[in-house]
């Protein structure tokens, strides 16, 4: 019951091990090895579903990181051949149309830069956030399979 409130993975795959869980508990028909089997299967499977849910914004973080530096860098090009162009069609070394196309240059590095680190940032808090999702799915399956064992085995 408290898993159909709980939105999210780790109630998906709880929810389908108690629901194994409790439609094998009144099973005779097969070895508690098999149940247990059983069991853990429906918790792998939707493991397995849940996971690309989790990860699924993490390729555009990570392409935003990617692209935000290499767009530094084409801002960075354009403003050295904004300052270069400035010095050939002067003739002579025009200091404020060098200076411009310098300053540009650096504001697009440096705005790629940030941008990149941020994305990098935010790339690495939540694949944090999924691994400790996922280690908490591995938690509460290994609880529900020992909970399961103990009962039908009696193990200790």
């Amino acid at each position: 019951d408290a898993c159909d409130r709980q939105r999210g993975s780790i109630a998906s795959v709880i929810r389908a091990g108690l629901t194994r869980f409790s439609s094998l508990s009144s099973d005779n028909s097969l070895e508690p090895d098999k149940k247990i089997l059983l069991i853990q299967k429906d918790i792998e499977e939707t493991t397995q579903l849940e996971m690309p849910m989790l990860e699924k914004n993490l390729v555009v973080i990570s392409t935003i990181a990617s692209i935000a530096t290499l767009m530094g860098l084409l801002g960075t090009v354009f403003g050295m051949i904004r300052a270069f162009a400035a010095m050939a069609t002067a003739g002579a070394p025009d200091a404020v149309g060098l200076a411009n196309g310098i300053s540009e240059a650096l504001i697009n590095t440096a705005l790629g830069i940030a941008t990149s680190a941020l994305a990098i940032i935010f790339y690495n808090y939540f694949t944090s956030k999924i691994d400790a999702m996922t280690f908490a799915i591995d938690e509460a399956s290994y609880s529900i399979v020992q909970n399961f064992s103990i009962k039908e085995k009696g193990i200790q």
